[in-house]
């Protein structure tokens, strides 16, 4: 069932990531001193693809969800087994819409960024179309070469129009990331020799016949873990929180938002779907590695002075909840996962525009003791800030609750002590962010000139 039915004869899908490309090599050929037109351009565009992805969302059918959908299928490589092969399914779906979000809110943010404005834009839509790419991608080199396009722009965003330790966090992501990458690689090139096909499509690789059950052993470690260091997990997150502090406030949106989806998405679209029986004997490892992550984060943040630094290490402690329903491997948890991507790419969007483009721009601090009383003075931020802070902390009827709740039921059906272990994660997260919400908003004021 869906609302509506689109032309078939309409590549949706390409349309999705090209709409960003496109402005992003028009801005190429713009003055630099032409700051209205590289903004409207890429806002607009942004626009532009939020709107195919809402387009694409209403006239998907609902009835099949597991069911690959707008498929477009064109030979890029026969000879060696690679196509441009795109389609949509049930988790990819979201995903898409919240990139959409995300991009657009981050390019509305984005307009005070005046030093080499052109080179941004450039870099952002890039960075986004990347994302796009990776999440409607069904062949598997085609997704790695997206997955670069998304990754490789960070490095300088952050380099570039970063602030604190900015050089520092721009090149431990980029070591972590290319280290990911070398991983995935390995895994890629053993899928396509371990198998009689040599095809990288991704629905030919999942025919689990395909590869004995010690192949998928030996070769899923590698492949999951080099998407997971993407998605923060234990202990190879500590690139995530440095990175978040240091990013201009659109990439710390796109970053914890979109980003660290894609890596939980890679785990699983490719490793998981790919090596299922592989996947089964490492389940408890990534569980533990997870239980750890949702913990530690969690804790940390609790004892943070900079409120961004707090808001990374969320990151860190709800990814680690996501990649746990990857863990329990089951439709509950899964489901949880899903929805859990969707609900922590949004909230944190909203976290980070409202500390970098509201508290900071006015106040030019992110220090806890420094900040207080704001509630009067920004209104506004104050209740986005409240909204999102209750969805993370799992409010019942709030998505983060609906989430966090499926993960959890999912974990206990696969391992019930680290169900009931994850479930302390929830309250620590309540504790940091009420005493954040009471010391920026609703304490004594600190300076009168706020």
């Amino acid at each position: 069932m869906n609302l509506f039915d689109l032309p078939s004869t309409i590549p949706w899908l390409s349309l999705i990531w090209l709409s960003l490309i496109v402005p992003a090599v028009a801005i190429m050929f713009l003055r630099p001193d032409q700051l209205r037109a590289i903004r409207l351009v890429g806002t607009v565009f942004a626009f532009i693809s939020l709107l195919l992805t809402v387009l694409v969302y209403a006239a998907y059918d609902y009835t099949s969800p597991q069911k690959l959908q707008f498929l477009e299928e064109v030979p890029w490589l026969p000879q060696v087994g690679i196509n441009y092969l795109l389609a949509v399914d049930g988790i990819s779906l979201p995903l898409l819409v919240l990139n959409g979000i995300v991009i657009f809110t981050g390019a509305l943010v984005s307009w005070n960024i005046e030093d080499r404005a052109r080179e941004y834009w450039v870099l952002l839509l890039l960075l986004a179309a990347g994302v796009y790419g990776v999440f409607v991608s069904v062949d598997l080199f085609l997704l790695f070469v997206f997955y670069e396009l998304a990754v490789l722009p960070m490095y300088l965003l952050i380099g570039i129009w970063g602030s604190t330790r900015k050089e520092y966090g721009a090149m431990k992501l980029t070591l972590y990331l290319m280290g990911g990458s070398a991983l995935i690689i390995l895994g890629m090139v053993a899928l396509y020799f371990g198998s009689s096909i040599r095809s990288f499509d991704m629905r030919l690789l999942a025919q689990v016949a395909l590869f004995p059950r010690e192949f998928q052993v030996a070769f899923f470690a590698p492949l999951f873990l080099g998407f997971a260091v993407l998605a923060g997990m234990f202990p190879f997150h500590t690139w995530s929180p440095t990175g978040h502090v240091a990013a201009p406030t659109a990439v710390s949106m796109l970053h914890a938002g979109v980003l660290m989806k894609l890596g939980a998405y890679g785990c699983l679209r490719v490793a998981m779907w790919i090596l299922p029986e592989g996947a089964g004997a490492w389940l408890l490892p990534i569980a533990i590695a997870t239980l750890i992550g949702a913990l530690y984060g969690a804790t940390i943040a609790m004892v943070q002075r900079d409120f961004k630094f707090m808001i990374g290490y969320s990151s860190v402690s709800h990814m680690g909840l996501t990649l746990m329903g990857l863990a329990a491997a089951n439709a509950i948890g899964l489901t949880g996962a899903v929805l859990q991507m969707f609900a922590h790419g949004v909230m944190t969007a909203l976290f980070f525009a409202v500390v970098g483009r509201m508290v900071y721009d006015r106040t030019h601090t992110r220090q806890f003791p420094e900040l207080g009383g704001l509630f009067q003075q920004m209104p506004f931020a104050a209740v986005v800030f409240i909204i999102a802070g209750l969805s993370s902390m799992g409010m019942p009827g709030l998505a983060g609750f609906w989430a966090e709740l499926n993960i959890l039921m999912g974990m206990w059906q696969r391992f019930p002590l680290v169900a009931v272990l994850a479930g302390l994660a929830i309250p620590i997260t309540g504790g940091y962010l009420l005493r954040a919400i009471y010391r920026v908003f609703f304490g004594e004021l600190r300076d009168r000139r706020f």
